[in-house]
């Protein structure tokens, strides 16, 4: 069964016990005599002798029962702090409480500001030149701008992760200042690693695939850049014509950033992870990018001279999302001879759109897979031309014993999964029942060390499926079954199984109602389970 509630550690009692009398001791005293003197350092307190990581559990606790208060917030901007994550109360967030960072929080490694969108640029400035030993910065739906990005490049020398997702003022050339210095003519974020600047404006533009060529030249250690340029910035270094690049403002120009990475050897780029790569220009990526591990790529509708064949190619290679761009989707056996090709190194596949004609089509592919951690699918059936409906019968017959589903289909197990995703699309043909079925019981009886398992509109009923696997998986910590036809039986033996199950997802499951909701609930409170069950 789901394991009870455990006794809270001392450590948990004692920030509880801080996080209630927060509001009315210290930060009351502070809020009615030090809060608009900004002056003011320190209010003494038990807060201040905590650990970094016991002070960012306090504020979690104080944002998500909603007790945390501008004054809780100045109080625990505390010297020692080395992370602190603003994104559950981006309205706190406001220029004072900036400078404030600023002035208290000299050791800051990792500061998260997504969605903090009431600091001004100015301000982030200020956070950029005065925290010099950030690693970690999020920037995420900020105003962040030319300015800010430039005092990024020019004085976070120890940066290795930046976000500036849905930065609408981040234009071609701030990208290009945060690389480069061109007043200093020195480079910028020499350690960077990890550059995610998605949904920008401009995305499609000249200027914009330039400089994102000027990221990937400039930038010596990145590893990943998420841009929606990004392929098309590829095709550009690898053609080669990089003339006719040279800026009035002191930049370098691509021609002699290609010469600083030596210009003797084909152009190669240490990117580990490539998002959005289309189909035809897979050999040109490959080319530029023979390290990567992580690709996630879009198929047209013509199965021709397909570019999957580049994919084994990739020695490195281990995580693979496939996504069907056209119309018609393309056929889940298309993937075979791939899977064959990549065998064990891969680790986690996602497929989107794929049609699953033949049902035995999936369990080959995962037996072509016994290394996978992760796999998640959402697969479109063909619908069956001779299905027919028959009236339903005056009188209903007993009900037939569950069948017992074939478990060899996968002679390896996945000894590895540890995550599993299958959701479909369309009613399913009646021949395709009976081979899904013993497909999810090969891999639930294969895979011991399973703790996600997302079984998502399954129109067969899953009780024959479930419960004799059950036994087993002794690590599932979350199961969602949502849009599945799965019984009442089967959920309360689920609940009366072993395991550390802390998330069970029963929305819109047809054969579950309101009746069997209340009950479950009631078993987890009176049996004090730690186990979260939703319905709707």
């Amino acid at each position: 069964m789901p394991q009870r509630r455990a006794v809270p550690t001392l450590t948990s009692l004692c920030l509880q016990s801080l996080a209630q009398h927060m509001q009315s001791l210290w930060a009351k005293d502070y809020s009615d005599n030090y809060l608009d003197e900004y002056e003011f350092r320190f209010l003494v307190g038990p807060f201040n002798d905590l650990a970094c990581g016991l002070v960012q559990e306090l504020l979690r606790l104080l944002g998500t029962s909603r007790r945390l208060s501008r004054a809780a917030l100045h109080l625990l901007l505390l010297p020692h702090l080395r992370q602190l994550s603003l994104t559950s109360c981006p309205a706190l967030a406001n220029n004072a409480l900036g400078h404030l960072i600023v002035l208290r929080c000299q050791a800051l490694s990792v500061l998260e500001l997504a969605g903090c969108g009431r600091l001004s640029p100015s301000v982030l400035v200020d956070l950029a030149e005065g925290l010099p030993r950030l690693s970690r910065l999020g920037l995420a739906h900020t105003q962040a701008n030319l300015q800010v990005l430039s005092a990024v490049g020019s004085c976070c020398h120890h940066l290795r992760e930046l976000d500036v997702t849905g930065c609408r003022k981040v234009t071609p050339r701030a990208l290009r200042h945060l690389a480069y210095d061109p007043a200093e003519r020195s480079p910028g974020c020499p350690r960077l690693r990890v550059l995610l600047a998605r949904d920008l404006e401009h995305a499609g533009d000249g200027d914009t695939v330039a400089a994102v060529a000027f990221l990937l030249l400039a930038l010596p250690c990145l590893e990943v850049l998420a841009h929606g340029a990004l392929p098309d910035a590829l095709r550009l270094l690898h053609s080669g014509q990089l003339g006719g690049t040279e800026d009035s403002e002191g930049f370098p120009s691509l021609e002699e950033l290609a010469r600083g990475r030596g210009a003797a050897a084909p152009l190669t780029l240490p990117l580990r992870q490539l998002e959005e790569v289309e189909e035809d220009a897979l050999s040109t990526v490959h080319a530029v990018c023979p390290q990567a591990e992580e690709v996630s790529m879009w198929l047209g509708d013509n199965p021709g001279p397909s570019g999957l064949r580049e994919l084994p190619g990739w020695n490195c290679l281990s995580r693979l999302t496939l996504g069907c761009s056209g119309r018609h989707g393309r056929a889940l056996a298309e993937l075979l001879p791939l899977a064959q090709g990549l065998g064990t190194r891969l680790r986690a596949l996602t497929l989107h759109g794929f049609t699953c004609r033949d049902p035995l089509s999936l369990p080959a592919l995962l037996a072509s897979c016994p290394g996978l951690q992760s796999f998640s699918a959402e697969l479109e059936v063909p619908q069956d031309p001779h299905a027919h409906h028959e009236p339903p019968e005056e009188e209903e017959e007993p009900p037939a014993p569950p069948p017992r589903w074939a478990t060899d289909l996968l002679p390896q197990g996945l000894p590895r999964l540890q995550s599993f995703s299958l959701s479909l699309a369309g009613p399913v043909p009646a021949a395709h029942g009976p081979a899904l079925c013993s497909t999810l019981a090969s891999l639930l009886c294969g895979a011991p060390r399973l703790q996600s398992l997302r079984l998502l509109a399954l129109p067969f009923p899953l009780d024959s499926v479930l419960e004799p696997a059950l036994p087993g998986l002794r690590e599932l910590r979350e199961l969602s079954l949502a849009g599945s036809r799965v019984s009442p039986g089967a959920v309360w033996q689920l609940l009366g199984s072993e395991g550390p199950l802390r998330r069970l997802e029963l929305s819109r499951c047809p054969d579950i109602h309101r009746r069997d909701y209340d009950s479950f609930l009631q078993a987890v409170r009176k049996q004090r389970l730690e186990l979260d069950i939703t319905w709707e």
